[in-house]
């Protein structure tokens, strides 16, 4: 029998768990939910960085250095706005302006954020469905002691420099889930938070209307981004730090409270385990870190396992 999941996702970590549960789950089977509340415009242009990253990454195209962009890139663009005197601390290489390109023409023309990425990830091969959490504007600015700052400014223009002080989410009070979404959630029998982060990649889809209620009665487990007090990959880690708890896969199944009925913990981080249990969720501990494609395949396998074994 099929089994229906839905895996909520943004960032590197997040997709390349998607990429391993696509790669044991038919495309029926597994929607993948991405967060779009770091989209921005920039020189004119629709960029959906969260997007872009879980689609190349399910269609082989991901540069395998960064986890983000294209294999294969070019700069020929970025070096030409560089001599104009242009901004180019956001990089757009040539490959990746075409699909920047295609969206924005087409979101001018009155098609929807879902229907494009369909589009386009039917286009460059990606397996799986893939749905923007919303098609509404909605938009991450992080609260700083330096004022706040819309996220790809604090992210990628500042590198993360800025302390901390908290997150509000421009348009999330009246932004509506995407087509498609509360209906996979309703029909899933296994949800999957994948390793992204708590806070910039999972909270914005977490806090649209209706998300949590279709939750309910759903086998819930997420996957720790946090492994021996370091995130693998971003600013998760720090901002736990400068939000005044210590960051650890404890301080991450605290953050999904009430969400998780299973969790999955990197192996090195198995005393954590009774703690986690405490707040009635079940552990399993594995090795987490994906350091190619069969780690993806591998843990999306035992992720699976465990929540339906759980669930039982």
């Amino acid at each position: 029998m099929a089994l229906r999941v839905v895996a909520l996702a943004g960032g590197v970590g997040g997709a390349k768990l998607a990429d391993g549960l696509a790669s044991i789950l038919t495309p029926e089977e597994l929607t993948i939910v991405v967060n779009t509340a770091d989209d921005f415009e920039h020189l004119g242009l629709t960029i959906c960085p969260d997007l872009d990253t879980v689609t190349y990454t399910l269609a082989g195209l991901a540069n395998p250095l960064t986890g983000w962009g294209r294999a294969g890139e070019t700069w020929t663009f970025l070096d030409t706005l560089q001599r104009a005197g242009a901004p180019t601390w956001f990089r757009i290489g040539d490959l990746d302006l075409q699909h920047h390109l295609e969206r924005t023409a087409r979101l001018r023309r009155g098609e929807t954020l879902t229907q494009v990425t369909r589009s386009l990830a039917a286009h460059l091969g990606a397996r799986a469905a893939i749905l923007p959490m919303s098609d509404d504007a909605v938009r991450t600015i992080v609260l700083t002691e330096e004022g706040d700052l819309a996220f790809q400014n604090y992210f990628v223009e500042r590198s993360c420099a800025p302390r901390v002080l908290g997150f509000r989410f421009e348009g999330g009070s009246v932004a509506r889930p995407a087509p498609g979404v509360l209906e996979s959630l309703q029909r899933a029998e296994v949800v999957v938070l994948c390793p992204s982060n708590p806070w910039v990649s999972l909270d914005p889809i977490l806090s649209l209307r209706g998300v949590r209620q279709a939750l309910d009665g759903r086998r819930v487990v997420g996957v720790s981004p946090i492994v021996r007090g370091a995130a693998l990959k971003g600013p998760a880690a720090k901002m736990y730090e400068e939000l005044g708890q210590a960051p650890s896969a404890l301080a991450v199944a605290r953050h999904f409270g009430g969400i998780l009925q299973a969790m999955v913990i990197d192996e090195q981080d198995g005393e954590l385990a009774t703690a986690i249990e405490a707040f009635g969720i079940a552990v399993l501990q594995a090795p987490t870190i994906m350091r190619n494609r069969e780690d993806r395949r591998r843990l999306a396998g035992e992720v699976l396992t465990f929540a339906t074994q759980a669930r039982a």
